[in-house]
Formats: structure tokens, C-alpha cells, sequence
């Protein structure tokens, strides 16, 4: 009698990896998530003259709880990248969301502008969760044209999250208080913690993950600060950020009071400059079929320049009036959204071991560039010079930047398969 002559024959395994998951509903589901974040900067804007009569404060107070939302994104964009590469996307996605859905509540029963402000931030913090995990996602299951070819998609529901989301918090005025918006905010949070559950799988699995503490954290920031291709990505795509964040902060000042159109015109020209950004995004993929995406980056980055420069000498001139601010406002708002798809893509392609943290790193000069330069055009004057001005020299850096610092003829062509590591 041998010894394995009653041992049952061992099970056949498949080993193959699992399919990644479909890139529609993932887009979906990451956009879903993505769009927490501008609806929870805009959506409360239209109550921004309640909340400082109600709450007895200043407008400029007021106005700080927005810049406050803006920094918690950029920190909390810091935190959640590194979780993520450590415990996998799921839990920290989920919790950041728990986070958001609880400062929202607490909203409701702040009794001070300073409360109010605090809890913002800690809104901004539980957003980045979302803003950075999904661009993490997105690299463990992408690279190079596909990768792109994701974002585009995402960026098509967060280029319609800031249009809606002050119409939507407008609606919301007519039948409740202001606190009614903080309320639909954490509904919309708590449907994401169902969708997250169900319909979405990790993508890091355990052999992947990061088991590093601070100190490794701290490192893996130190390695990707010394890539000079990705840092040089980052800053692209936070300047291209900034000249976004300039249209925003004096679009409704150049269209409205130096141009005399009501609220409702502003909203259309507004809405008109949103389908141009959502428009080019969504041509990206098929430009992506014949050229690569760092040559789409570098040509759109290049146009943009120049739509601004049209831009800058139109408005110093005055020729062409209100037709000629908002017609190389939307080439650049165009130019802008064939650049912001893929210079994510390029810099996560380059840190696939470390995507949480290239995301967060990525993200949080995003915002931050973003946030530091989009006030100049009101100390600038906020006419349509000033908002001109500050776009072609956010867009002429960010072109200096890819010329003299990423060099996009050197970089490696860029694989782009799906990556087989994917999870359930």
C-alpha cells in the first residue's frame, strides 16, 4: 500500500487573472465618485448671501469656508493616496465617503461660521478620498491610451458636476433652507457607500499592496519628487487646472458686470464653455487612435496658449465684444480638455507600484496650483484682461514646463494592455 494511494487528487486551480471589469461601468462608477467632489464645492454656492445673513457673519468669512473645502481636498488627497496603496481601494474609498456623508450631517446642526468652516474642510478631506483613489483605480487596471481613454470618460461626468451642481443647490433654495443642501449632499454619499459595496471590486490585491508606515510613506514621496518627468506632468496638469480655476472664479464678473448679460444669459454662455471642455474629453479617445497621448498633451497644451494669447489681445483691444472673449475662452476651454485626460495618464503610468501616492501627489498640486492662482484675476481687476491674463501665463508655464522639464519626445512609449492584477 502506497502512501498516496488514498490521498484525493488535488483540485485543479485556475490561475488565470480575472477580466478587468467593464470600462463603461467603471467609468461609471469612479465618475460617481469623482463628482462628489465640485458637487460638495458648488452645490451651496447660491446660499452663500443666506448662510451670512443666518449665521451673522461676512461674506469674506463665508467665502473662507469654500477656500477651507479646497485645502481639506488637497491635504486629505495626501493621506488617502498612501492608505490606498497600503489597504487596498475599496476601504479607504469607503471610508473617506463615511467621512464625507458625517460632516454633511453635522452640518446641519452648526451653530457658527467657524463650525460651519471646520466642517468644510473636514468635507474637502472625505471627497479626496474619491478624487484621488479613482485616478489609483484607474492605473491598476490601465496604462497608457486606455488609461486616457478612462479618464476622458470620468472627466465627461466631472465636466457636468460643476455646471449642475449650482442650478441644483438653486432648486434646493426654493423649498428648504440652506442646511437642505449639506442634506442632499449626504444622501448622494450615502448611495455611493451602496454602489462602492456592490458594484465596485479591488483592484490592488495583497501582493501589490505597500506595508510601509510614515516613514515609507514619506519616502515614497521622496522618490516620486525626484522623477522629473512625473513631477514635471504634475505641475502641467495643476497649471492646466489653474487656467480652468481662473474661467471659474471671473466668468460670472466679466460676463455679467462687464458685459451687462442677466443671470440667465450667464448661465448659457457658462453652460456653452462647460460643452466645448466636455466635448474635447470625450474626442480625446478617438485622437488617441492615431497620435499619442503625449502628443496630444503637448499639441493641445501649445493650442491653448495661443487661443489664450487671442483672447488676451481681444480683450485688451475690445474688438469683437462679448463674442470676442467667449469664442477663445472656449478654445481654450477646448485645448483644455484634450491636455487634462492625458497628463494624469502619462505621470501615473510612470509609478504603477506606487499609485496611490503618485494620485495624491498629483491631486493635491492640482488643487492647490489651482486654488493659489485663480484669485490674481480678481486682484487683477476681474474683467476679461485680467481672467486673459492669467490663463496665458498658467498655460505659457505649462508649456515651458513640458518643453524644458518632461521633454515628451523622450519618454518611453507607454504599454497599453490591461493590467492582468485585478481582484475581486
Amino acid at each position: 500500500m502506497t502512501a498516496t494511494r488514498d490521498c484525493p487528487a488535488p483540485p485543479i486551480v485556475d490561475v488565470r487573472p480575472p477580466e478587468p471589469p467593464s470600462t463603461a461601468r467603471t467609468a461609471l462608477v469612479l465618475g460617481a465618485f469623482v463628482a462628489i467632489g465640485p458637487l460638495t464645492i458648488d452645490m451651496y454656492l447660491p446660499a452663500l448671501p443666506t448662510i451670512t445673513t443666518e449665521l451673522s457673519t461676512t461674506a469674506s468669512q463665508v467665502q473662507l469656508t469654500l477656500t477651507g473645502t479646497l485645502v481639506g481636498l488637497a491635504l486629505g488627497q495626501l493621506v488617502f493616496g498612501p492608505l490606498s496603496d497600503r489597504f487596498g481601494r475599496r476601504g479607504p474609498l469607503l471610508a473617506g465617503t463615511a467621512l464625507h456623508v458625517l460632516a454633511s450631517l453635522l452640518v446641519l446642526v452648526a451653530p457658527s461660521i467657524a463650525v460651519l468652516g471646520a466642517l468644510r474642510v473636514l468635507q474637502g478631506v472625505g471627497t479626496a478620498a474619491g478624487s484621488v483613489i479613482a485616478l489609483a483605480v484607474v492605473r491598476d487596471l490601465f496604462t497608457g491610451r486606455k488609461a486616457a481613454t478612462l479618464l476622458s470618460r470620468i472627466f465627461l461626468i466631472l465636466g457636468a458636476a460643476p455646471v449642475l451642481a449650482p442650478t441644483i443647490g438653486g432648486e434646493i433654495l426654493r423649498f428648504t433652507s440652506w442646511r437642505g443642501v449639506f442634506v442632499l449632499l449626504a444622501a448622494y454619499g450615502l448611495l455611493l457607500l451602496v454602489v462602492g459595496w456592490f458594484a465596485l471590486r479591488e483592484t490592488l490585491p495583497p501582493e501589490r499592496r505597500r506595508s510601509s508606515g510614515v516613514l515609507g510613506t514619506l519616502a515614497t514621496y521622496r522618490d516620486l519628487l525626484r522623477d522629473r518627468a512625473y513631477l514635471g506632468l504634475v505641475f502641467v496638469a495643476g497649471l492646466t487646472m489653474a487656467s480652468l480655476f481662473s474661467y471659474v472664479a471671473g466668468s460670472s464678473f466679466v460676463y455679467q458686470r462687464q458685459f451687462g448679460l442677466n443671470a440667465q444669459a450667464f448661465g448659457l454662455f457658462f453652460g456653452a464653455g462647460a460643452v466645448w471642455l466636455i466635448t474635447a474629453t470625450q474626442l480625446n479617445p478617438l485622437v488617441l487612435r492615431r497620435w499619442s497621448p503625449a502628443t496630444v498633451l503637448m499639441t493641445a497644451t501649445a493650442g491653448g496658449v495661443v487661443a489664450g494669447a487671442v483672447l488676451l489681445v481681444l480683450a485688451a483691444t475690445g474688438v469683437g465684444g462679448l463674442l470676442g472673449v467667449a469664442l477663445p475662452l472656449w478654445a481654450v476651454l477646448f485645448a483644455a480638455g484634450l491636455a487634462l485626460p492625458n497628463a494624469p495618464a502619462l505621470a501615473l503610468s510612470r509609478h504603477g507600484e506606487a499609485a496611490g501616492a503618485a494620485a495624491a501627489l498629483l491631486g493635491a498640486v492640482q488643487f492647490g496650483v489651482g486654488a493659489a492662482v485663480s484669485p490674481l484675476v480678481g486682484l487683477l481687476g476681474n474683467d476679461a484682461l485680467a481672467m486673459g491674463t492669467v490663463i496665458v501665463v498658467a498655460l505659457l508655464l505649462a508649456l515651458a514646463v513640458l518643453a524644458v522639464v518632461v521633454r515628451p519626445w523622450q519618454l518611453p512609449d507607454v504599454a497599453d494592455d490591461a493590467l492582468p492584477a485585478v481582484a475581486h
